[in-house]
């Protein structure tokens, strides 16, 4: 079986379930010499999809072009760029106030400890059961009661709080708009048309699934800024997530430093986190020890994924838009790697 006809079959599988309603996947190389797209349900590599949290890469891009113009130092206290309004109380825990130790390296790597603000039942209020805008400082008043997982640095836990943290820091040194700072830093100079973080509720034109209902939350969207609020297309994701990992966006050598690895907690699907990006190591128990090597990329909660492939020289990008199954992606990118 040649590579497009094992891809299509992973493909169909992944399709085949009920819960999966509409879905794209676009797989190349790093040559451009091998392509190949799949689509269901009447979406295809050029229909409009929910970055979710690939849009942490975004995020990502523009902290490391903040430390390449020597605007930040991802070693530096957080106090240095938010109000004390938000820092105080941020982070205590077993009684000791951690909040002035924060870094952008603690963000940036998920190993803060600072709760997510979507726990708690909040992602079901704000997203599922109700179209609910909150600002970021609504969001950080929201954790402040909330358990922190342990101190800063100790080991990692998937955390939004972190990446909304870090789209107000990048906001506060550029003073533009997260939005505007990804145009002109990473979706304009990628020749991006039709990628961009919206705004205005008139932007957020794409209907999230949950389970069978197709929900349309402009609110909710526009309220995850700096944690993965995008809108682009498979076939403009593809350009961007190259660019992330060939050296396009900032240089190769870069990565000696992401590429320190700490294992998120179960739910995150056996990924482990470095600095902006998931790994999916292959090989292991949780692969059923098929293939080798390492994912690297990010997956999203409406079941989006972009990742490379480093072993086999291969991208894989694609989007289930299915907000009940954010396990699809892993799934799917296992079983295009060892296919």
């Amino acid at each position: 079986m040649d590579s497009i006809q094992a891809f299509e079959k992973a493909f169909n599988k992944m399709t085949g379930s009920k819960s999966v309603h509409e879905a794209a996947l676009l797989v190349e190389n790093s040559k451009g010499d091998f392509s190949a797209d799949f689509g269901y349900g009447g979406k295809t590599v050029d229909s409009p999809m929910f970055t979710a949290s690939i849009g942490k890469m975004f995020t990502t891009t523009c902290i490391l072009t903040l430390e390449k113009q020597n605007q930040l130092s991802l070693s530096d206290p957080l106090g240095k760029y938010l109000d004390k309004v938000v820092l105080d109380g941020l982070h205590i825990y077993k009684g000791v106030d951690y909040s002035e130790k924060l870094t952008i390296s603690n963000l940036l790597f998920q190993t803060s400890g600072l709760p997510d603000w979507l726990e708690n039942g909040r992602d079901k209020k704000v997203f599922i059961d109700a179209d609910v805008f909150l600002s970021f400082e609504e969001k950080i008043a929201s954790i402040k009661g909330d358990k922190r997982f342990f101190a800063p640095g100790a080991r990692s836990r998937y955390s939004d709080t972190n990446f909304s943290i870090l789209g107000k820091i990048i906001e506060t040194i550029t003073q533009k708009s997260l939005a505007q700072v990804c145009k002109d830093w990473i979706f304009s100079p990628l020749g991006l048309s039709q990628t961009y973080l919206p705004t205005t509720k008139e932007e957020c034109i794409v209907n999230i699934f949950y389970k069978e209902k197709s929900l349309h939350r402009p609110n909710a969207m526009l309220a995850a800024s700096g944690s993965g609020d995008g809108i682009t297309t498979a076939r403009e994701l593809m350009v961007f997530l190259k660019a992330f990992f060939n050296g396009r966006l900032f240089e190769k050598s870069t990565f000696d430093r992401l590429c320190k690895y700490g294992k998120l907690q179960l739910t995150m699907g056996g990924a482990w986190y470095g600095g902006g990006y998931m790994r999916v190591p292959l090989g292991v128990a949780r692969t059923l020890f098929r293939g080798s090597g390492e994912l690297l990329g990010h997956t999203g909660a409406t079941a989006s994924y972009a990742f490379y492939y480093p072993e086999k020289d291969l991208y894989f990008v694609g989007d289930f838009n299915q907000a009940a199954r954010p396990d699809l992606p892993f799934t799917m990118v296992i079983n295009l790697a060892t296919s």
